[in-house]
């Protein structure tokens, strides 16, 4: 055995230990679901590691996780025999808060602790639990396969000490020395019924020591067994059920409920969830959740958790790409095949026809429920598409087998109901049309206030034409790849010429021709303008969108939008900026004085000045902003002298 090395906390580590100790959860007992979720997870990885190296169980392949208190130590021990952890990892994983998104977590507090409470599942930190109700916590472990064991202590005053022990048994045992006033918790009725309220679902057996036997060595009263040690008998407290391979029938909405905590280490209930046993050329059972809220790292779309695969009741491994493409790393769950090999390695998974009939069963049972949800719950399915509708319009772009199915369920916000809110279907948006409309129009933008004040939209709004406002950033590449809907078209009111023929039906042949011969009394205007301006304009031409604003900037066709230029070139993209046009609006009382315009200097002040607003209102960036300035304050002065 080897001293005692003392070594500091992570920074991030100390100040979850302060909220900890300062009871962070409303909840204590949530302490104990925490330490047999990890005891859990332990004995799912060595029965992984098994099926490759069966001598990891060294003689001791009956996993189970046993719990045991001394009344007279005042402690509560936790201990598995599953794959246990090295030194290092023990640093990796105690030590720090690893992969856990420490900043993220941080930002998240509000000081509220109802509201915080919530946050620690998400943030893989359920170990620190343990200092809720201990002053002291002690780790002994070892790898299975190792042959030194370690043992981690710490009284999470902002350090921990760390020294080699020997150690029989692979696996690991968590002791907590309880603090003042927390002697419930010394009771095996307490524990047990702690035990059968979060854990009863946990498939490994969760044992204590029966009320009525001594703990072992403990001598009897009697002379027969004086000097005698007994044998602990152990009972199971916990059904040790695969929740997933009973029925629906049988399971209640809380037993659901606490699953979903357990599976997906969250502290909130689930939003909704799906379960079904399906049979055909594939036999497999699906239990899959989704989230009230968005976890931390949605964003990362290389994140290899979210669903269990488990086969014929063995866990293999934690997934989500192999079973579900990247747009639903939302779904959380168990899925349990008959079908496959229990030697299954992740290469196996990507090239077997068997993996890939129960991923389309999956994803289409994921879609059903959605839809069902749209359908009967759209409350609910509102709360999902707030929390997770960005990552499912990836699939538009990623999916071109669901593509139309992914469209359906898809949620935007419009000109109809002018909320930010993104509560309008693309079905809603077709019923809305107009009898004679053709096209389904859009506009995208950085923001939602952007979009709603863009010029574009003048038009629309004169002739109640309905446009959707796609704001997410995954909307620029959503439009490139969802062309139509319903057989209708998709356009952006941004690009090309706009062409509103079929709705022309409701201007007057008056109307018309005063629009008509406006147009040919300004083109001498654009011309001028797009000498002023130069290279800065692809063409100056006269605006069909425009009503009140002077000038807007539209991009070609099949040129890229502004926005996406903008959006590549963050990302640090080179990108060569497409020329756009300029279309001005030939009754607007600002061109009317470039057509008066006689100075050749104010003119083309004007007319950059004009180009400059035009690129402003769609939220670009001028290229020369003192020059911007200089030339406003030059036409400024010369209207106040």
């Amino acid at each position: 055995m080897s001293a005692a090395e003392t070594r500091q906390f992570q920074t991030e580590v100390r100040q979850l230990l302060d909220l900890m100790i300062h009871s962070l959860y409303s909840n204590k007992e949530i302490f104990l679901r925490e330490l047999i979720s990890n005891a859990s997870d332990a004995n799912d990885k060595i029965r992984f590691e098994a099926l490759a190296n069966d001598a990891l169980y060294e003689g001791d392949s009956e996993l189970k996780i046993r719990i045991e208190f001394d009344k007279e130590a005042r402690t509560v021990t936790v201990r598995d025999n599953g794959i246990g952890m090295s030194r290092d990892e023990v640093i990796a994983n105690i030590g720090t808060i690893a992969k856990s998104g420490t900043k993220e977590f941080f930002q998240s507090l509000t000081g509220d602790q109802a509201k915080d409470a919530h946050l620690i599942g998400q943030f893989g930190v359920g170990f620190y639990s343990a200092f809720i109700v201990a002053d002291k916590v002690t780790l002994e472990t070892r790898r299975a396969g190792e042959a030194k064991g370690v043992r981690w202590e710490s009284a999470g005053d902002g350090e921990y000490t760390l020294e080699e022990i020997e150690r029989a048994e692979h696996g690991a045992a968590v002791t907590l020395h309880l603090r003042e006033g927390e002697d419930d918790f010394l009771d095996h009725w307490r524990l047990s019924s702690i035990v059968r309220k979060f854990s009863d679902h946990v498939t490994w057996p969760i044992e204590m020591l029966k009320p009525e036997t001594p703990k072992f060595g403990e001598e009897e009263e009697s002379e027969a067994t004086k000097d005698a040690e007994t044998v602990p008998e152990w009972e199971k407290v916990n059904s040790a059920s695969a929740i997933w391979t009973r029925s629906k029938s049988e399971l209640s909405d809380e037993e659901y409920k606490e699953f979903y905590k357990h599976v997906a280490h969250d502290f909130e209930d689930p939003l909704s969830w799906t379960h079904a046993r399906l049979e055909g050329r594939v036999e497999y059972s699906v239990l899959l959740y989704i989230p009230k809220k968005a976890p931390f790292d949605l964003w990362d779309r290389d994140r290899k958790h979210g669903v269990k695969l488990y086969v014929r009741r063995v866990f293999i491994m934690e997934t989500t790409e192999e079973l579900f493409p990247r747009y639903m790393r939302f779904v959380r769950g168990v899925v349990d095949s008959a079908d496959l090999q229990l030697n299954v390695s992740r290469e196996i998974l990507q090239q077997s026809p068997t993996v890939d009939a129960i991923k389309k069963g999956a994803v289409s049972k994921v879609f059903s429920h959605l839809e069902e949800l749209a359908k009967n719950e759209p409350e609910k399915y509102a709360e999902f598409w707030k929390a997770f509708g960005s990552v499912l319009k990836e699939g538009v772009i990623e999916d071109f087998a669901n593509k139309e199915r992914i469209a359906k369920l898809c949620r935007f916000a419009s000109t109809h109901t002018g909320e930010s809110e993104q509560t309008v279907s693309l079905a809603d948006y077709v019923e809305r049309m107009k009898e004679s409309q053709k096209k389904i129009y859009y506009i995208t933008g950085e923001t939602h206030t952007a979009c709603l004040a863009s010029p574009h939209l003048e038009i629309f709004r004169k002739k109640g034409i309905e446009v959707l406002l796609l704001s997410d950033r995954v909307d620029e590449w959503l439009s490139t790849h969802l062309n139509e809907f319903d057989g209708k078209p998709l356009q952006s009111i941004t690009k090309g010429e706009l062409d509103l023929s079929e709705l022309e039906g409701e201007e007057s042949e008056a109307e018309k021709e005063a629009e008509k011969q406006a147009e040919e009394a300004i083109k001498p205007v654009a011309e001028k303008l797009k000498g002023a301006l130069g290279e800065s304009v692809k063409e100056v031409r006269v605006s069909h969108r425009l009503v009140d604003s002077p000038a807007c900037l539209v991009s070609e066709e099949f040129d890229m939008s502004a926005s996406m230029e903008r959006l590549l070139k963050e990302a640090g993209q080179d990108v060569s900026e497409a020329k756009r046009i300029l279309e001005i609006n030939p009754t607007h009382p600002l061109i009317k004085r470039l057509e008066s315009e006689g100075d050749e200097s104010r003119f083309a002040d004007l007319s950059h000045v004009l180009f400059d607003q035009a690129l402003l209102s769609e939220g670009g960036q001028l290229k020369d902003p003192a020059s911007f300035v200089k030339r406003l304050n030059g036409l400024l002065t010369d209207m106040a002298s």
